[in-house]
């Protein structure tokens, strides 16, 4: 039973801190403001949907197309992918997390004004493939965005094995002013062409035609120069050694239904996590996080 924002609102709500509506559909957000920022997520998903510095344009997509609706993904911002990435036989796209009502377990409140959210993914049918798990997400919203996702293996005597990721859409400019860098020298398969393996021999990525690649072993910082907003965003990890880069161009864009055609010259998405080969096995007890800190500055 979806919980409404009537019902948060009652017992958690900060005002001028933290305040909760109904979004888009009716589906419950909480909105947070700091003294450097304003974020918004939806419980559907726990989905970040909106993060913005003061006196900057915002620092993630979201389409104007996306469906707002119980059962289906909200089209950018932060979707959390889990317990698979891509496609799936007979399953949704991606997991079913992004699918999920998650619960909010926990709001901290800095003294320097940083405010803190905790969900976790509620126990479910969806779930029952896999040994007992715990899912915690928690959005740290202050000068810096702050993602951090745990899952725990509940299971006394199996392993865990799970891939996840932080799916993020970055706003941009004009995506043919946009400088990717960080990857050099890094093995990807390019999902265009059959997954072929190749290697980055490009100083930076710059973006012509649709590109699908997933970096492997790639633990370190990417950056996004936007020409045209005048900045640079920082994608720092920590947990994470696979690194996906993702715009649709044209002739996709045209065929997702919840997505702009030309929504494509707005987005970037540089994804954070551990898929395919870098995909996390559990010990019994064991627990993996995935950090993902992201920042701007200007040029």
């Amino acid at each position: 039973m979806n919980t409404t924002a009537s019902q948060w609102e009652s017992q958690l709500e900060i005002p001028g801190r933290v305040t909760f509506q109904d979004g888009q559909g009716e589906l419950p957000t909480v909105e947070l403001r700091t003294p450097w920022s304003e974020a918004e997520i939806y419980l559907h998903g726990a989905h970040v949907t909106h993060f913005q510095k003061q006196a900057e344009p915002p620092l993630l997509f979201l389409s104007k197309m996306s469906r707002f609706e119980a059962g289906a993904p909200i089209r950018g911002g932060v979707p959390v992918i889990f317990p698979w990435f891509g496609p799936r036989a007979g399953q949704p796209a991606h997991g079913f997390a992004r699918l999920q009502d998650w619960e909010l377990k926990e709001i901290t409140l800095a003294v320097d004004g940083t405010t803190g959210l905790r969900f976790r993914l509620p126990d479910g049918p969806e779930g029952g493939g896999y040994p007992p798990f715990t899912a915690d997400y928690t959005v740290t919203v202050g000068e810096q965005l702050v993602l951090q996702l745990s899952i725990s293996s509940r299971a006394p005597d199996r392993e865990l094995t799970f891939e996840a990721c932080l799916h993020t859409y970055f706003a941009v400019g004009d995506i043919t002013a946009v400088e990717i860098t960080g990857l050099r020298g890094a093995d990807y398969l390019d999902t265009l062409e059959q997954f072929a393996r190749k290697v980055d021999a490009d100083d930076a990525i710059r973006i012509a035609a649709e590109v699908d690649r997933v970096y492997a072993d790639t633990p370190a910082t990417v950056e996004i120069v936007d020409q045209v907003f005048r900045r640079r965003i920082r994608v720092a990890k920590e947990g994470s050694r696979s690194t996906v880069v993702w715009n649709p161009w044209v002739a996709k864009a045209q065929r997702l239904a919840d997505f702009g055609n030309d929504e494509y010259l707005q987005m970037v998405c540089v994804e954070s996590g551990n898929i395919g080969p870098d995909q996390i096995t559990l010990a019994p007890g064991q627990t993996s996080t995935l950090q993902v800190t992201l920042s701007s500055a200007p040029l």
